[in-house]
């Protein structure tokens, strides 16, 4: 990667090509190319195309083609290499790159050895077997076979030296196996001498709680007027009720540099209170941290247990999650968390007594050091006046006296307000073991 001074770069560009008809019929998301496209770009590439292409030879050798002329310098794909008849990634790619399909005997040997883990057990078809075997170690000539994390070799196909072209990484489909393989895709010699002609960017990366995006643009519109914006690339985003701002810009490049103070200063001075994370963490990551020794329990009635599940989510939650309880109905809330009925009766089950109430239970019953409590109007239906669809009670209480308490209505369908009620209440959980105060709802 280089910089001109102003900020402009050259460098490597690449597309990517997620195969699959199950992907254009909207029964499943691709869960690839997003993040293929974030790995590359923490290398300093350039991403300039997303596609998802059918499982037809002529679609993807359409797109390969598209990305050829387009100038990239990578191409990466992933879907569509297995035993099957749709599995056509490898065929097409040798086709496209002038490289016919050979034997590779050693893989032959390693995908054999994989499939025969499954055939007995499977009962798999011998002529079948060996065919599919076959089928999956044929390599385009001159390109590095990858070893497979299920059966599907991954491929690494250099240009041809007279033809030209991108570089073709082929990885198979399913997530899981992309990201097995991805360490030792990026250590094969086509695509080392790709990334060797660029380098990461130098990143920030600011999550913003309780902020709109409008609000960011403005921001960043003003900035604009006074700082010269282009040497740096600016991405926000609203994921998970969380406003992710990513700045970054050509390593060494100084008018970047000074653009990304200008923008970064500016979204403190107007937002500061907001922006929970300078590197990027989510916030569950943040929580899980600030956990250690701390032993929490919940007590959920709208969420119906959401807040426990996320909770417990990552490796190691065992260290500090007691355990919770789904208080759904009035009956569940008195018997298994002490709340009065006359409570109830007297402020209604979603209301801010009722939220504390559940969170000393939840205290008491786990001998917890801290407690969360949710109640609230999820909707469509059951929402008055006074207590509308979206209005939900939160209470984090602590074994040491510590209280928040706060009850907004949030916007948004029934699974919105359960899905940001549960962000809500993790934010909560987070400002009173930091001592913040309190986040805006979103």
């Amino acid at each position: 990667m280089t910089d001109d001074g102003q900020g402009a770069r050259t460098g490597v560009r690449a597309g990517i090509v997620a195969t699959g008809s199950e992907l254009l019929t909207g029964r499943i998301t691709d869960r690839n190319g997003p993040w293929v496209a974030e790995r590359l770009g923490e290398l300093g590439v350039e991403v300039s195309h997303l596609l998802l292409v059918g499982d037809r030879a002529e679609d993807m050798a359409a797109a390969l083609r598209f990305l050829a002329g387009d100038g990239v310098d990578l191409v990466v794909t992933t879907g569509g290499l297995g035993p099957t008849a749709d599995d056509l990634t490898g065929e097409v790619v040798a086709a496209e790159t002038g490289r016919p399909l050979e034997l590779d005997e050693h893989m032959e040997k390693v995908v054999g050895d994989i499939i025969a883990k499954f055939a007995d057990r499977l009962r798999w078809d011998a002529d079948a077997l060996a065919a599919a075997n076959r089928k999956q170690a044929m390599v385009p000539r001159g390109a590095t076979p990858i070893r497979p994390a299920g059966t599907a070799p991954g491929l690494a196909v250099p240009p041809d030296a007279e033809r030209g072209g991108p570089t073709v990484l082929v990885l198979p489909g399913p997530p899981r196996e992309v990201r097995a393989m991805w360490d030792d895709a990026l250590a094969t010699d086509p695509v080392r001498e790709v990334l060797a002609r660029t380098e990461p960017y130098a990143e920030t990366h600011l999550r913003l709680f309780g902020v709109p995006e409008s609000e960011i643009a403005a921001t960043l519109r003003d900035v604009g007027e006074q700082t010269d914006l282009e040497p740096l690339e600016i991405t926000t985003c609203l994921r998970d009720f969380t406003l992710e701002v990513d700045l970054r810009h050509a390593p060494g490049s100084t008018a970047g540099a000074t653009a990304r103070d200008a923008v970064i200063a500016e979204i403190d001075r107007r937002h500061g209170r907001t922006v929970f994370s300078r590197t990027g963490q989510s916030v569950d990551e943040l929580l899980f941290d600030l956990l250690d020794g701390q032993v929490v329990a919940t007590a959920e009635s709208c969420t119906g247990g959401l807040l426990a599940g996320r909770l417990t989510a990552p490796a190691g939650a065992s260290a500090h999650v007691a355990g919770g309880v789904v208080s759904y109905s009035n009956d569940a809330k008195a018997d298994l968390l002490g709340v009065p009925r006359e409570l109830i009766e007297t402020h209604g089950a979603v209301s801010p007594q009722v939220a504390e109430a559940m969170a000393d239970g939840a205290l008491a019953r786990f001998g917890a050091t801290v407690s969360v409590a949710i109640t609230g109007v999820a909707g469509p239906g059951g929402g008055t006046e006074a207590k509308p669809v979206g209005y939900v009670c939160f209470c984090v209480r602590t074994a040491d006296g510590r209280t928040l308490a706060r009850d907004p209505v949030l916007p948004g369908e029934r699974g919105d307000i359960r899905e940001r009620s549960v962000v809500l209440a993790i934010h909560l959980i987070r400002r009173v073991l930091t001592g913040d105060g309190e986040p805006a709802p979103v």
